[in-house]
């Protein structure tokens, strides 16, 4: 049996791919999948993690991509095969998505079999020349692949991606890497605290000349999902309240005033072909994503719950601030005030939060400033300072106006000794996507071709080598 390569020993050009072909960069959330070439700058594939499905005559028909599940088909329900923990919970339709993410716009798909494309006789003779081949063509044959993981990713779930690369894709090398050093390295640092605050959860990632610190890495449900539920219980505790109703259900508008009632005409189905439930929560999303982006901005200095400089409260200082306005899609439109810090104030301030029985308030400890402290708390003292020094910001929520002025006068606030610095990348598109920007830097780098896991080497050791190699 071969021993496994050394990092000093240079693989054979046939173990891992070689120069000539491209690394293919695969990068899955709970919202967004981010596929794409080593080397380049952005992802090429960028699809909804969400997929659509809709009965067919031979059963459930599953539906990828960002057209799929966004059209109001007859009876479409969607699915997410994460988790909002970030964890993989149906494997099969992760494998589809994933494939789809890669064959749509970076690879060929599987060409379809001669006998059923209607272009050819059926004979026997085309038969037996196609018998076999058709299992041979796999979207991977030819492109090393790099994937990204939570940092909390379990041991089985670790084998299971290096299996699907290997066996269902038939990728010739293969590397796991933890999203929070990639974002890491995207800032070009190989030691910095990562904080990414995606869709469904933050996560707190301290790194260490390239490692991941595996106490200090921590996780909570306080993160874009969680600020929609916030603008939930704000539109609905209006006087009056403020209506959510997706494009999808609007046939025309009429303008209306600031504050009067829309007045729209209504999309109708036909008994028994309305769309489910979760395809309405999706398009919800959709509107309070863009409610996010223009209106929704995070206050400061100092809490919104507390007091200010000239002894009045931050509240009332919050009133006098310049409204923004925003019209749903039913042509409803308003001003927003004071609501606007309200939604994501609990993210720092536990007792600003909004609840009722269907959300419950976080817990203090569930906080950012407390999630960091925590992680902090568990990494050696001698290098917080350096951390707190590196300090990197990234995931679509961390967009929010404002976001990272607060963090920094928080961390401050509890970290008066060492200087703080923040490093929150201005651009959209390095912020959405930095782990993956961060995989494509790393998997492009000439020395990393000793660190591939090579088809030789699985087939020899099997899928436990990656909890050996992939640390």
């Amino acid at each position: 049996m071969t021993a496994t390569l050394s990092n000093t020993q240079q693989p054979n050009t046939a173990d891992y791919g070689g120069d000539e072909i491209s690394a293919l960069v695969l990068d899955p959330g709970y919202s967004v999948t981010r596929a794409g070439f080593a080397g380049e700058d952005v992802p090429k594939s960028v699809i909804p993690s969400f997929y659509g499905v809709v009965p067919s005559v031979s059963g459930p028909k599953h539906l990828y991509g960002e057209n799929a599940v966004h059209t109001p088909l007859a009876n479409i329900q969607i699915g997410n095969p994460i988790s909002q923990s970030g964890v993989v919970e149906d494997w099969d339709t992760a494998t589809q998505l994933w494939e789809y993410a890669i064959t749509s716009r970076l690879t060929n798909t599987k060409p379809s079999n001669p006998l059923t494309n209607g272009l050819n006789d059926k004979t026997n003779d085309l038969k037996q020349e196609m018998e076999g081949v058709e299992t041979q063509e796999r979207p991977l044959d030819e492109n090393p692949l790099l994937m990204s993981e939570t940092g909390w990713n379990t041991g089985k779930g670790r084998e299971k991606l290096i299996e699907i690369a290997m066996e269902n894709w038939g990728s010739p090398a293969f590397w796991l890497a933890r999203s929070g050093v990639l974002s890491a390295f995207s800032a070009g640092k190989a030691s910095a605290l990562v904080i990414d605050v995606g869709a469904a959860s933050t996560s707190i990632t301290p790194v260490h000349d390239g490692l991941m610190l595996k106490k200090g890495t921590l996780r909570c449900p306080l993160a874009g999902n969680y600020i929609s539920d916030q603008l939930r219980l704000v539109f609905s505790a209006a006087q009056p309240s403020v209506p959510l109703n997706p494009h999808y259900l609007i046939n025309s508008k009429t303008p209306v005033d600031a504050g009067a009632p829309s007045q729209a005409n209504y999309r109708t189905f036909p008994a028994g072909t309305e769309p489910y439930p979760s395809f309405r929560a999706l398009q919800e999303e959709r509107i309070l994503t863009e409610f996010k982006e223009s209106v929704v901005a995070v206050w400061s200095p100092g809490r919104l719950g507390g007091h200010n400089q000239q002894g009045g409260t931050n509240l009332d200082s919050a009133r006098t601030q310049n409204a923004r306005p925003f019209e749903m899609p039913d042509g409803y439109n308003q001003l927003f005030g004071v609501e606007r810090y309200r939604a994501t104030e609990s993210l720092f301030d536990a007792k600003m939060a909004l609840s009722d029985a269907s959300h419950p308030a976080p817990s203090p400890n569930q906080t950012l400033p407390q999630m960091i402290a925590h992680s902090l708390s568990q990494v050696d003292v001698d290098i917080r300072p350096h951390l707190l020094g590196n300090v990197v910001v990234v995931g679509g929520s961390s967009l929010i106006y404002g976001f990272s002025e607060r963090l920094k006068q928080e961390l401050e606030a509890m970290y008066p000794g060492p200087r703080v610095r923040i490093f929150a990348p201005g651009s959209v598109v390095e912020r959405k996507f930095s782990s993956w920007i961060g995989g494509s830097i790393l998997a492009s780098l000439g020395t990393f071709h000793q660190m591939w896991i090579s088809k030789k080497e699985y087939d020899e050791h099997g899928p436990g080598i990656v909890e050996k190699r992939c640390k």
